[in-house]
């Protein structure tokens, strides 16, 4: 991560030259913290995608939620909920999971659109996601498919705090205790219903800040500390 951010002020203008008008060149342009700032007063967005399977080369994004964490609470003046139409069929098997039907598909707007909404409120900020590989690679795969650009932004992993303090403590880790719910039943967060992208968004955003809390109290710590 030390890496991303030394490289990042060239490379991301080198990105801002080559990406189109719109969002995505504000995404590449505006500067991102430095891994020392104290992360109380650094802006975060929490990100979770709905998707047609697991798999960021076979499947596509169908949802996008995003809220914005400032002075370490959620904003909901900035937060939206995007779905995108996909290129290919969605399956009965996954439309059971996230409940979306094919005619709301049918009517959502291309993967263009919902990216340009989500990247310019990313611009400068940390992406906060649980179990943020996937959201990671779907949204690489999602800007090499519109922009043939790489998606590239400093990130915050819920499951990847919570494991680390488990292992601090020396705690077993059970099977599907890092699980977004179970997670947040461990710092007494209310329970959502799940397997809706905005939904889901603002929850990874509530288990970010009482993680953070937990992990940092009244303190100030680096970013680098919270990033993976």
């Amino acid at each position: 991560m030390m890496g991303f951010f030394r490289t990042w002020d060239v490379r991301r203008e080198w990105l801002a030259r080559k990406a189109p008008e719109g969002g995505v060149r504000t995404f590449y342009r505006t500067p991102y913290p430095w891994p020392e700032d104290d992360y109380r007063e650094i802006e975060y967005v929490a990100v979770d995608l709905e998707t047609t399977g697991l798999n960021s080369v076979e499947h596509e994004i169908i949802s996008i939620g995003w809220v914005l964490i400032r002075d370490q609470r959620l904003d909901f003046s900035v937060m939206g909920h995007q779905l995108v139409r996909p290129f290919g069929e969605l399956t009965e098997e996954s439309a059971v999971i996230h409940r979306i039907t094919h005619d709301e598909l049918v009517a959502a707007p291309p993967l263009r659109d919902g990216l340009e909404r989500l990247l310019p409120v990313l611009a400068g900020r940390v992406m906060v996601a649980h179990h943020a590989r996937i959201e990671w690679r779907f949204l690489n795969a999602a800007c090499r498919k519109v922009y043939r650009l790489p998606f590239e932004v400093p990130t915050v992993d819920t499951l990847l705090l919570e494991k680390r303090l488990l292992r601090a403590r020396d705690q077993e880790i059970t099977k599907g205790a890092l699980r977004l719910d179970a997670v947040r039943q461990a710092y007494n967060l209310p329970r959502y219903r799940a397997h809706n992208a905005l939904v889901d968004a603002i929850a990874c955003g509530e288990l970010f800040i009482a993680q953070a809390q937990h992990r940092c109290g009244a303190k100030g710590r680096p970013l680098r500390e919270l990033t993976i």
